[in-house]
């Protein structure tokens, strides 16, 4: 009898499955249904708004970009710290570089727990060496071109851009670029190696659990922060004559230990570099995880002033506007801020650096000429996209920018060119306020036209949707690829 039942239920066995199936499909909450059509429609306008704007039959774009480049080792971040027997912390710290492993384990906690992305200097040879080794027998491990700058460049030759690439980079690394990307600067046998502890969302370690996929970066880079090419990548632009100067990667230069008045004397020769090319061309800098208040106030003072552009993500806007205000840099800020607050962090930024370049100008002292005022800033979150661009400037197509950018985060997060709906979800609320302002006016999100733009003072400003990925691949280079992917469209 025994045998029999089992017979009938191999022979039975498929025509049941199919009939759970189409009642799981009949008895399907017509919510889920609605999110998948929503996801669908918002997809779909996205991608008709970044086809808007095409470089078919136009002549390539030019586009430098500096400075250096690494091999980026990325693996499990939680994982590695268990197979070198570090155990969580009980306390979570903010350290700006790292001398030993206790201090790794309380920096690693102190931004694991909120999902927020962090860089760090290790100053101890030894210790990085062992978590390098470790890292290479890791299951998942694997190897990638690093740095903001071929990061950027990589995105850029892409999407339809020739390149100059300041960096010094050995034949290895030279050889899996883009042939639409030209090297400037020196042969190293070794690159440097960063290391990338990447964690999912919902990751635990100990008591943390993680609020959103991010990473975590450790380096130990000697010679990153020295901008070695600099000079020949200075030579190779003028007769390159690009459409748009991309500045990244000084980061490298945070808690490095210079000589005194070293890293000054660099940013100074940068500043001249910025300041010679052509008023024509469009300055793009990239922002990153800085925690040195001096090297904050050198940029303040040798680079952003040169810049028409500023890229960067919901850690780094209030960490500058902090410091443009006269407070401490702000380390640790809200990994899922909401449109508004945001919004008026871009605004005060825009009017704080634009005043800055308006008294610089009124000062017959100063050599203001070679300033410029910003004309755009993009702010890149989990959530959503956010510009401001100056009516009448030289950035165009906002609005297909603004998409781009969006649909290029889900792309470079979950490691596809294609989006697929089902590995994806909406994060950003169903309706925004543009500011924090009592009464100000809340902006719906509409389906069928995602992206939101409206015009304030001399600015528009637009905002879309990310299509967040559930299927994290990668979330390193993910502002690289955000910011690039958004200035193609612009130049």
């Amino acid at each position: 009898m025994e045998a029999g039942g089992r017979v009938s239920w191999v022979k039975y066995g498929p025509v049941v499955s199919l009939f759970v199936v189409l009642l799981a499909l009949w008895f399907r909450s017509p919510q889920n249904i609605d999110l998948d059509d929503r996801l669908d429609t918002v997809l779909s306008s996205l991608l008709r708004a970044e086809r808007k704007v095409g470089l078919n039959n136009v002549a390539r774009p030019r586009v430098a970009v500096g400075f250096g480049g690494c091999v980026d080792l990325i693996v499990e971040g939680v994982p590695l710290l268990n197979k070198i027997g570090l155990p969580p912390t009980d306390q979570p710290l903010h350290h700006n570089y790292l001398e030993n492993e206790v201090q790794l384990a309380e920096s690693f906690a102190y931004f694991f727990a909120p999902g927020a992305a962090a860089e760090r200097f290790m100053l101890n040879d030894t210790l990085f060496s062992e978590l390098v080794e470790a890292s290479r027998d890791l299951p998942g491990n694997r190897w990638a071109v690093g740095g903001n700058a071929p990061v950027m460049a990589g995105r850029m030759a892409i999407e339809g851009c020739d390149v100059l690439l300041g960096g010094s980079f050995s034949p290895d690394f030279t050889d899996v670029l883009s042939q639409h990307i030209t090297v400037a600067g020196n042969v190293v046998e070794e690159p440097d190696i960063h290391l990338i502890l990447e964690y999912p969302s919902g990751a635990s370690w100990g008591r943390y659990t993680s609020r959103r996929a991010n990473r975590y970066i450790i380096h130990s880079d000697d010679h990153n922060p020295y901008l070695a090419s600099m000079e020949e990548f200075a030579e190779k632009l003028e007769d390159f004559k690009p459409d748009l100067l991309v500045v990244g990667g000084l980061q490298m230069m945070d808690n490095f230990p210079f000589q005194s008045g070293e890293r000054e004397a660099l940013l100074s020769r940068l500043a001249d570099l910025l300041s010679s090319s052509s008023p024509q061309i469009g300055i793009h800098f990239e922002m990153a995880s800085f925690v040195e208040e001096s090297i904050m106030e050198d940029l303040l003072h040798y680079v952003i002033p040169h810049a028409d552009s500023l890229g960067m993500n919901e850690q780094e806007l209030p960490n500058l506007l902090s410091l443009l205000k006269g407070s401490n840099i702000t380390v640790l800020s809200d990994p899922n801020p909401r449109v508004a607050t945001v919004l008026d962090q871009m605004r005060e930024v825009y009017r704080i650096l634009n005043q800055r370049y308006k008294d610089a100008s009124a000062d017959s002292d100063t050599n203001s000429a070679k300033a410029k005022p910003l004309t755009r800033l993009h702010v890149h979150t989990l959530a959503f996209q956010a510009m401001i661009v100056t009516r009448g400037s030289q950035w165009k197509n906002t609005m297909s920018a603004t998409a781009k950018a969006s649909l290029t985060a889900n792309r470079h997060v979950c490691g596809s060119n294609d989006i697929d709906p089902s590995k994806a979800r909406l994060i950003m609320d169903d309706s925004f306020s543009v500011s924090r302002r009592e009464g100000s006016q809340r902006i719906p999100l509409q389906e069928t036209r995602p992206v939101s733009c409206w015009d304030e003072d001399d600015y528009e400003i637009c905002v879309a949707p990310v299509l967040v990925c559930t299927e994290v691949y990668q979330t390193a280079g993910g502002g690289d690829n955000i910011s690039a992917a958004g200035l193609v469209l612009q130049i």
